[in-house]
């Protein structure tokens, strides 16, 4: 991976607190197409049918750990591009045309406004976005609202996160959907369209922006990008709120998701 700039320094911006109902978080969720195969583009192994709950657990976590590093990996290119950019820019050399077109579609891609940014900034606020995130929180959240892929979403709408969608017959009706309510749990082609959907959920959205400040400072402090750690940001993932945030980081305890393997975790698969 490309060194970082030794000045270079992401600028965190703070913003005033979102008001949104914390029931329509996950409402801006996008799927990303994986049409290759690979981890998690076949069908969804039959986790229901597992009575042991240790075997559950293990098979759970085997089966999306390469998932979960697949998607990581494209993430990984993507930034390692995007700071040789910087590097070079800062060694005064104006990015050429093939590095603005490749700067132009991380921005589409990551929801940022290329047009109102100049190059630098636009730096600075793609690196806080094309970045990894942990296995160890994927795999937790993934866990908890799928019931270790055991859900009526999981199964039959691969569907491991909870995203919401808003187009009639975009996905599953809840069936304890209040009255009045139009959103249904998105259905996806596939488990890795599913992380690719949650992880770029976590990279743009403004609520999870708590999220990309604690992994900015992380990377500015030179140390592991840990899931408990960027789990302090999730507290619009939920309407829940702190109390999902704890659980979320007591499970990846219990799980010894960290403990195991700090030197994967600080690479983000």
């Amino acid at each position: 991976m490309a060194a970082p700039l030794p000045g270079l320094r992401r600028r965190i911006r703070r913003h005033g607190t979102l008001l949104v109902p914390a029931a329509a978080v996950l409402v801006w969720t996008v799927c990303v197409g994986v049409t290759e195969r690979g981890p998690g583009t076949g069908p969804l192994p039959p986790f229901h049918e597992i009575d042991q709950v240790a075997e559950k657990k293990q098979r759970f976590f085997d089966y999306l750990t390469p998932v979960i590093r697949a998607e990581n990996e494209r993430i990984r290119e993507q930034r390692e591009r995007l700071l040789e950019i910087a590097e070079a820019r800062a060694a005064g050399e104006a990015p050429g045309w093939m590095a603005r077109r490749f700067l132009d579609r991380l921005a589409r891609e990551y929801r940022v406004d290329a047009a109102a940014h100049d190059t630098a900034a636009l730096i600075d606020v793609l690196l806080e976005r094309v970045d990894v995130i942990p296995r160890s929180l994927v795999l937790v959240q993934a866990a908890k609202e799928s019931g270790w892929g055991s859900s009526r979403f999981a199964r039959r709408a691969n569907n491991l996160f909870g995203q919401w969608c808003f187009e009639p017959g975009c996905g599953l009706v809840p069936r304890n959907r209040p009255a009045g309510r139009t959103h249904e749990v998105r259905s996806f082609d596939t488990v890795r369209d599913a992380v690719a959907s949650y992880v770029r959920n976590l990279n743009t959205h403004r609520s999870y922006e708590p999220l990309r400040e604690v992994r900015a400072e992380l990377r500015a402090a030179d140390r592991p990008l840990r899931g408990s750690e960027l789990a302090r940001g999730l507290g619009r993932y939920s309407e829940r709120g702190d109390v999902y945030v704890r659980e979320v980081r007591s499970m990846i305890r219990q799980n010894d998701l960290e403990g195991a393997a700090p030197a994967t975790e600080s690479a983000g698969g």
